[in-house]
C-alpha cells in the first residue's frame, strides 16, 4: 500500500517563523532557495509574493489542495490538544498559547493552500523527498529544513541523517537545519559522528543560536558550506 494522506500530519510554519529559525535577514533572501519537507508552510507563498526565488519539496505535495486542508481541518485540534497536555515543553513567550499557536498555524497553512495550486503548476511546489531529490547539483544557494531531520532522530537512522545531509549539500552550497533536537528534546547520540563526518569531508559546520525558541532546547541551528 502507498503512502497515503491519512499518514500526514501536515503542520506549516509561517513566513516570520521561517526568517528567526534560521537567521535570515532580508539581504539573505535575495538567493534561490530550496525548502526541503516543506510542508504547508507559507515560507514559498509570501517568498514568491516579495519576488523571490524558492522551490518546496516534499511528498505531501502529491495530494490535492481540498485532501491537504481537509487534514489539516483533522490534524489541527488533536496537534493542539496533545501540546495543551505538554505546555512544560515549551517556552511561551513569542507564542503566548495553544490558542494563539493554533491561529499562527491556521494563517500559515491558509497561505499555503491558498497558493498551493499555482504553485504546483509553475513547479514551485514538487513531490519529492529525501535521502534522493529530484535537482541539479548546486540547483540552489540554500537549502532549509526545518522540523524534520533530528525532529524524527527516533524513527529515522544515523544512516538516513548522514544520506539526506549530504543530498542536501549536493544541491546546495549553504544548508541549514533546525532544530538540533528530537520532538522530545533530546540531542541525537549520533549528532557528534555526524559533524565529524561532515567535516571530514570537508564541509563546514557551525552551530548557531537563533531568535526562534519555541521548544525547550530547540534554538540552535546547523549552517553547512560546502568548501
Amino acid at each position: 500500500m502507498g503512502f497515503t494522506v491519512n499518514q500526514v500530519i501536515p503542520w506549516g510554519r509561517s513566513f516570520d517563523e521561517y526568517l528567526q529559525m534560521f537567521a535570515l535577514s532580508e539581504d539573505d533572501l535575495h538567493c534561490s532557495y530550496l525548502d526541503c519537507a516543506g510542508g504547508p508552510a507559507s515560507f514559498n507563498a509570501v517568498m514568491t509574493r516579495r519576488g523571490y526565488s524558492v522551490v518546496s519539496c516534499d511528498p505531501l505535495y502529491r495530494f490535492s489542495t481540498a485532501q491537504i486542508s481537509d487534514r489539516i481541518q483533522f490534524v489541527l485540534p488533536i496537534v493542539i490538544q496533545q501540546v495543551e497536555a505538554n505546555r512544560e515543553d515549551y517556552i511561551w513567550h513569542q507564542i503566548k498559547s495553544p490558542e494563539h499557536l493554533a491561529q499562527v498555524r491556521k494563517e500559515a497553512m491558509n497561505e499555503f493552500l491558498a497558493d498551493f495550486d499555482q504553485g504546483r503548476q509553475t513547479g514551485r511546489y514538487i513531490d519529492a523527498e529525501l535521502p534522493h531529490l529530484p535537482f541539479a547539483d548546486r540547483q540552489f544557494d540554500r537549502a532549509l529544513s526545518a522540523h524534520f531531520l533530528f525532529s524524527y532522530s527516533d524513527r529515522l537512522s544515523e544512516k538516513f541523517h548522514r544520506d539526506a545531509i549530504l543530498e542536501l549539500c549536493r544541491v546546495a552550497s549553504i544548508v541549514l537545519l533546525f532544530p538540533l533536537v528530537s520532538i522530545g528534546g533530546e540531542t541525537p547520540e549520533f549528532f557528534p559522528r555526524l559533524i565529524e563526518q561532515l567535516t571530514a569531508l570537508k564541509y563546514s559546520v557551525e552551530i548557531q543560536s537563533v531568535p526562534y525558541h519555541f521548544q525547550k532546547g530547540g534554538n540552535l541551528m546547523m549552517k553547512i558550506i560546502s568548501r
